[in-house]
C-alpha cells in the first residue's frame, strides 16, 4: 500500500472509531442531563416570551386567601365559593379545575350540592382525575365514571394504573368531563413534556387538557391517531414535548380575589375589575399558587413553576400547534457520523492547532446554528451526540499532531495555553528567549480580581458547594481574561491576577484589561442565576486595575516554571482591588490605565488617594457596568455624580453636601457618594490647613 493509501486508512480507522466510541457514549445514556440542560438553555433563549393571550390561569393565590379570610372565610374554602367564580367565568371555551374535591365537604352536604349545581349551570368546566397505583378500593359509581371518561387506544400507552382519586359523585358528575393530571418529571425532575394518555386498568384515560380538547373537538381521532387542524399530533409515544415560552408567566395571570370583586361589582351595578365578556373565547385554568397549597413543578424555564403552568403550556401547545417535534434518533446517528469523519479527515490534513481549533468551532457553530434554527421552528435535533462525535474526534486526531510535536513546544503550549490565548503561545513559541530564567521590564496592565467576602461565604458552606462556587467563578473570569488577550498569572486562593502588555505589547493592552473587567462583572450575572439554580449563594466581584512598569518573565525556580510580573505597578493594582471596599465600588483603576482607553467605558472619577507606604497621590476612577439599568440610566447616573464631585474639588463644600445628598436620594447605596457626604461635613467642621486635603490617605492595604 501506498504512502497516500496508508494515509488515507488510518484517517478511515480513526474517523470510524471515534464514530464508534461516540455511539457508545450516546447509546449509554451518560450525557442525557447535558442534553435536558440544553434543551432548557434554547427554551429560555430561543422561544417568544408570551402566548397569543387566548389562556388564562386564574390564581388562588395569598391575595385571594386573605381577601376571603378578611370575610372570615378561611381555608379551605366552602365549596359554595367557587359557585361565583365559575358562574363569571361561563363565557370561557372551557375552565379546566385542577383541584379536586375527593371526600364530602366539611361545611355539609348542602355545600356539595352548591357546588354541583354551579358546575352544572356553568357547563364548561372540567375537573380532574388523579390515577394512582396504591390499594384504594373503588366503588361500582367510580369505575363507571372512569369508563365514561375513558378515550379510544389510540396511544402507546406506558403509564399504567390500578386505582385512581375522583371528585366525589355528585360533583364530578355535574362536571363537562374530567381527565388525569398526574405528570411524570423527567430523570432530573423538570417537567418537560406531558403524557396525552394513561392506562388504567382495561381503560385509556385522556390527559386533562385533552379531555377538554376532544370535546369541543379541537382535537379529534383520525385514522386512529390524535390530530389537531387535520394534522397527526407529533407525540414520543404517549407524550407531548412542550415548547415553553421563554417568560415564566407568559400567560394571562388573575387573582381569585379579582374575580370575586368583579363578580360583586358587576351584581351591584358598578363597574368591575374584569368584565365578564373578558373570558369569551378564552380557556382558563383554576389553580393554587399560594405558598404551601402547590408542588413545585420545574420547568426548563423556571425552577418555581406549578402543575397549572404546565397543564396551561399544553392547552396552548394543542390549541395553537405550537408544540416541539423531536427529530428520530437516527438522524441524530448520521450526523455523529458525518461529523467524525469530516474532523478526522481535516485534523489529520492540517498541522496547525489553531487552524484544527477554528475548523472545530466551525463545526460546533454549525451544529448548535443547526439545533437553533430547527429549534426555533419546531424540530429538535439532539445536540449532545453531536457534540460528544465532535470532542472525541477532535481529541482523537489531535493526539497524532500532539505526539509529533517537540519536546519544547509541547512543553510551552502545556504551560500556557490555559494561561493565555493561541496567539500569545504562538509568539512564544516562535520567541523561546522570553521563557528562560529571568525577566524584562515591559509596561504592563495589570488585572487583580477577588470575590467579595469569600472567607465568610466559605465559612458557611459546605466544601463541596465552596468549591462549586470558587470554580465557576474562576472558570468564567479565566474565559473573559483570555478572550480579551490577557495573560493570567496565577490564582490566589478567591482571587485572580492577569496582566496584559506581555509577551506580546499592544496599543489596546490597557484597553482590553478595562474591558475584561466589565465583561467579568457582566458575567457575574449569568454566574449568579447559576448558583440560585443550584440553590448556592451570589457573589459579588471586586476589580483593581493598574498600568506601567514591571518585571515579566519566567522568574520561577529551575523545578517550577513561573512566567508572572512583579513590581510596584502590579503591587498597586493589588491595593486598587483592596480598595474597592473603602468605596464599596466594583472596578477601581488608575489615571495610568483610565488615560489610554479614551471614552469606551462610562466612567467616574473617585479621587486622589495615598497608598499606605506611598507619598506620592494617583488618581483613581470606576468603570461602571449597566447591568440592572439601561446604558442611558447608567450614564444619568454618572453625570449627576460629576456634578458632585467637582462641585467638591473646586472647594465648594456646602454646595457639594447638598449635591451629594440629593444624589443619594436616587441611588442611596451608592458607596462613593456616601463618602464625599460625609467628607464634606468633616471639612465644613474641621476646615483643612493644607493644600492636600483633596487626598484620601489610604490607612490599610
Amino acid at each position: 500500500m501506498n504512502l497516500v493509501g496508508s494515509r488515507l486508512l488510518r484517517m478511515a480507522l480513526l474517523a470510524l472509531a471515534a464514530f464508534g466510541l461516540s455511539l457508545a457514549l450516546f447509546l449509554s445514556g451518560l450525557f442525557t442531563t447535558f442534553e435536558f440542560k440544553f434543551y432548557d438553555l434554547m427554551s429560555r433563549n430561543l422561544n417568544p416570551a408570551r402566548g397569543p393571550g387566548d389562556i388564562v390561569i386564574v390564581k388562588i393565590d395569598q391575595q385571594s386567601l386573605d381577601a376571603l379570610s378578611s370575610e372570615n372565610i378561611n381555608w379551605p374554602w366552602p365549596r359554595q365559593m367557587y359557585a361565583p367564580l365559575l358562574d363569571y367565568l361561563s363565557q370561557a371555551d372551557g375552565v379546566l379545575v385542577d383541584i379536586i374535591f375527593t371526600e364530602p365537604s366539611s361545611y355539609g352536604e348542602e355545600d356539595d350540592l352548591l357546588l354541583a349545581e354551579a358546575l352544572k349551570k356553568a357547563g364548561n368546566v372540567f375537573l380532574p382525575i388523579f390515577l394512582t397505583n396504591d390499594n384504594r378500593q373503588m366503588g361500582a359509581e367510580e369505575l363507571a365514571f372512569m369508563k365514561s371518561s375513558a378515550i379510544p387506544h389510540v396511544l402507546s400507552t406506558r403509564l399504567i394504573y390500578q386505582s385512581a382519586l375522583t371528585n366525589i359523585e355528585n360533583i364530578r358528575t355535574a362536571a363537562l368531563g374530567a381527565g388525569n393530571v398526574v405528570m411524570k418529571p423527567d430523570a432530573d425532575g423538570t417537567y418537560r413534556r406531558v403524557p396525552l394518555s394513561f392506562r388504567f386498568r382495561n381503560e385509556t384515560i385522556p390527559n386533562f387538557v385533552l379531555a377538554s380538547l376532544l370535546k369541543d373537538k379541537k382535537i379529534t381521532v383520525q385514522e386512529g391517531k390524535l390530530s389537531a387542524a387535520n394534522k397527526p399530533l407529533p407525540l414520543l409515544g404517549d407524550s407531548l414535548l412542550l415548547r415553553f415560552y421563554s417568560d415564566p408567566e407568559p400567560f394571562t395571570i388573575i387573582s381569585a380575589a379579582d374575580i370575586f370583586k368583579s363578580s360583586i361589582d358587576s351584581e351591584a351595578g358598578r363597574t368591575p375589575v374584569i368584565a365578564r365578556d373578558f373570558f369569551k373565547g378564552k380557556r382558563v385554568f383554576i389553580g393554587l399558587t399560594a405558598a404551601g397549597l402547590y408542588d413545585l413543578k420545574p420547568t426548563p424555564i423556571t425552577a418555581v413553576s406549578t402543575g397549572v403552568m404546565v397543564h396551561a403550556t399544553a392547552m396552548d401547545n394543542l390549541l395553537h400547534r405550537h408544540f416541539i417535534r423531536q427529530l428520530p434518533s437516527l438522524a441524530s446517528v448520521i450526523l455523529m457520523f458525518l461529523l467524525s469523519g469530516a474532523i478526522c479527515l481535516f485534523v489529520l490534513t492540517h498541522h496547525k492547532f489553531s487552524t484544527n481549533l477554528a475548523f472545530f468551532a466551525a463545526a460546533a457553530a454549525f451544529v448548535l446554528g443547526l439545533s437553533g434554527l430547527l429549534f426555533k421552528n419546531g424540530i429538535y435535533l439532539q445536540v449532545i451526540p453531536s457534540a460528544t462525535a465532535l470532542v472525541v474526534a477532535m481529541i482523537a486526531s489531535v493526539a497524532f499532531s500532539y505526539a509529533t510535536e517537540g519536546k519544547e513546544r509541547r512543553f510551552v503550549r502545556r504551560a500556557f495555553a490555559q494561561y493565555m490565548d493561541e496567539t500569545l503561545v504562538d509568539y512564544l513559541l516562535q520567541n523561546p528567549d522570553l521563557i528562560k530564567p529571568g525577566g524584562q521590564r515591559r509596561r504592563v496592565s495589570v488585572f487583580f480580581a477577588d470575590i467579595a467576602g469569600f472567607t465568610t461565604i466559605a465559612e458557611r458552606l459546605p466544601a463541596e458547594a465552596t468549591a462549586k462556587i470558587l470554580h465557576t467563578a474562576l472558570n468564567t473570569f479565566s474565559e473573559v481574561i483570555i478572550r480579551n488577550h490577557g495573560v493570567i498569572d496565577k490564582y490566589i486562593g478567591d482571587c485572580i491576577m492577569a496582566f496584559w502588555g506581555a509577551p506580546i505589547a499592544s496599543e489596546d493592552d490597557e484597553l482590553n484589561a478595562c474591558r475584561a473587567a466589565v465583561e467579568c462583572q457582566e458575567a457575574l450575572v449569568e454566574i449568579n442565576r447559576g448558583l440560585i439554580a443550584d440553590g448556592l449563594t451570589e457573589i459579588a466581584i471586586r476589580i483593581g486595575i493598574n498600568s506601567g512598569d514591571a518585571i515579566v518573565g519566567n522568574l520561577g525556580s529551575d523545578r517550577l516554571f513561573d512566567f508572572t510580573a512583579i513590581g510596584d505597578t502590579v503591587n498597586l493594582a493589588s491595593r486598587l482591588e483592596s480598595a474597592n471596599k473603602y468605596f464599596k465600588t466594583r472596578i477601581m483603576v488608575s489615571e495610568d490605565t483610565f488615560s489610554r482607553t479614551g471614552d469606551a467605558f462610562i466612567s467616574r472619577e473617585l479621587g486622589l488617594i495615598e497608598v499606605k507606604g506611598k507619598s506620592q497621590p494617583i488618581r483613581i476612577y470606576e468603570l461602571l457596568v449597566a447591568v440592572d439599568r439601561s446604558e442611558l440610566e447608567v450614564k444619568a447616573f454618572a453625570e449627576a455624580y460629576g456634578v458632585a464631585y467637582r462641585t467638591f474639588t473646586g472647594g465648594n463644600w456646602q454646595e457639594s453636601a447638598d449635591l451629594f445628598a440629593s444624589f443619594l436620594e436616587s441611588y442611596p447605596d451608592d458607596g462613593p457618594a456616601a463618602y464625599y457626604l460625609k467628607w464634606c461635613g468633616d471639612l465644613q467642621a474641621n476646615p483643612p490647613l493644607t493644600n492636600d486635603w483633596n487626598v484620601i490617605k489610604m490607612t490599610e492595604k
